[in-house]
C-alpha cells in the first residue's frame, strides 16, 4: 500500500557560513541556479514511485524552499563548507548497492533497484534540526527503516544498527582530510531503528535524492540532531555492541552516541534553546526531541543522563 506522509550535522560555529551571505548569494544566482537544479534532479538514476502524503507527522511549519535545502548542506566528504552542492554533482549514484551484514540470518549485498521493489514508498514531511542550531522542514520520499530491518532478518542478539556512508576519494575531495576517522559511521539501538519515525529516504521534493543531500539513499531520524542521519549509505551492520560513531570519535567531549534534541542541554560552545529557520529571519524555540516526543520519549524511560542529548 502506497501512502504519502506529512509532518543535521556539524562544524564549529566559528566556521559556519553566515546565513545572510549564503541566502544572498542564492538570490543573486536566481533563475540560473533554479535551472541547474532542474537539470540535475531528474538525472539521478532511480525512479521515484508516485506516492501520496499522510499527515500523521504534521511538522507545524511551512516546508523550506527546495532551492535552500538542496544548496545549503553539511556533507564533509565533499568539503567542510555549506556550499558543496556543485562538487557533489560528480558522484555517480547508479548503480548503487548496499551491504547488509553482521548479526543477520544471511548477510547479503542488495542493489538499490531490488531494495525498492520490496518496500512501499511514502512521503513524510519532517522537521530537521542541525546541532549547529539551524532548522529546515523537508518532504522526504522513502520507507520506514523497520521495513529494511524485516528484510535483513536480524538475530535476537542484535542490539544496535550501524550505518556506514560511502568513502570515494575520486568524487569526494573532503575525505583527503586526515583529521577525520573515515568512513562516516552512525548508529541506533535496535529499538530506535524500529521506531515508526526512523526513515530511509530515497527522494526529496518528489524527486530522487540528490547527492548533496545524501543520495541516493540515507537515514533520517528527526528527533535527533542531523548528524545522526547518515548519508549515501553503503553498509548496514547489525551488532551486539554500541557503534563508535563519527562525531563521537572526533570530539567525545562535545558529541555522544544519543544526540537527542533538547533545548535545555547546551552544546559546550553554544546554546540549543532556539533555532533559526532557513529561508527566513525567524528564530524559534527548540522543542524536546525536536517536537517528536509523542513517538520517541518512551524509548528512554530510565535514562536521565544528559548524555542522551549530546
Amino acid at each position: 500500500m502506497l501512502i504519502r506522509i506529512a509532518r543535521g550535522w556539524e562544524i564549529p560555529e566559528s566556521k559556519a557560513t553566515p546565513e545572510a551571505f549564503v541566502l544572498g548569494r542564492r538570490r543573486t544566482l536566481g533563475i540560473g541556479l533554479g535551472s541547474a537544479l532542474a537539470t540535475f534532479l531528474p538525472k539521478m538514476g532511480h525512479t521515484q514511485q508516485m506516492v501520496s502524503r499522510s499527515h500523521r507527522y504534521d511538522p507545524g511549519r511551512p516546508i523550506t524552499p527546495a532551492q535552500i535545502v538542496t544548496t545549503y548542506n553539511n556533507f564533509y566528504e565533499f568539503g567542510s563548507d555549506k556550499d558543496i552542492w556543485e562538487t557533489a554533482q560528480g558522484l555517480p549514484m547508479h548503480p548503487w548497492v548496499i551491504r547488509i551484514e553482521g548479526l543477520v540470518s544471511k548477510p547479503r549485498t542488495i542493489a538499490m533497484e531490488d531494495l525498492l521493489k520490496q518496500v512501499s514508498l511514502e512521503e513524510r514531511v519532517y522537521r530537521h534540526r542541525c546541532v549547529e542550531a539551524w532548522a529546515m522542514t523537508v518532504p522526504w520520499t522513502g520507507f520506514p527503516l523497520a521495513s529494511l530491518i524485516r528484510l535483513a532478518q536480524p538475530l535476537s542478539s542484535a542490539r544496535y544498527v550501524a550505518f556506514q556512508s560511502l568513502v570515494d576519494a575520486k568524487y569526494m575531495p573532503g575525505v583527503a582530510e586526515p583529521f577525520f576517522p573515515w568512513p562516516y559511521i552512525e548508529g541506533l539501538t535496535i529499538e530506535e531503528a524500529n521506531n515508526e519515525l526512523a526513515f530511509i529516504a530515497t527522494g526529496l521534493y518528489g524527486k530522487p535524492l540528490p547527492p548533496q543531500n545524501g543520495g541516493p539513499i540515507r537515514l533520517v531520524v528527526p528527533w535527533k540532531y542531523g548528524f545522526k542521519s547518515a548519508k549515501s549509505l553503503v553498509k548496514i551492520t547489525f551488532t551486539d555492541r554500541q557503534p563508535h560513531t563519527f562525531w563521537e570519535t572526533v570530539s567525545p567531549q562535545e558529541y555522544g552516541f544519543w544526540a537527542n534534541v533538547n533545548p535545555e542541554v547546551s552544546h559546550p560552545r553554544w546554546s540549543q534553546a532556539t533555532e533559526r529557520l532557513l529561508g527566513s529571519d525567524e528564530r524559534v524555540p527548540t522543542q524536546i526531541y525536536n517536537g517528536y516526543g509523542e513517538w520517541v520519549a518512551s524509548l528512554y524511560p530510565n535514562k536521565k543522563d544528559k548524555r542522551l542529548f549530546m
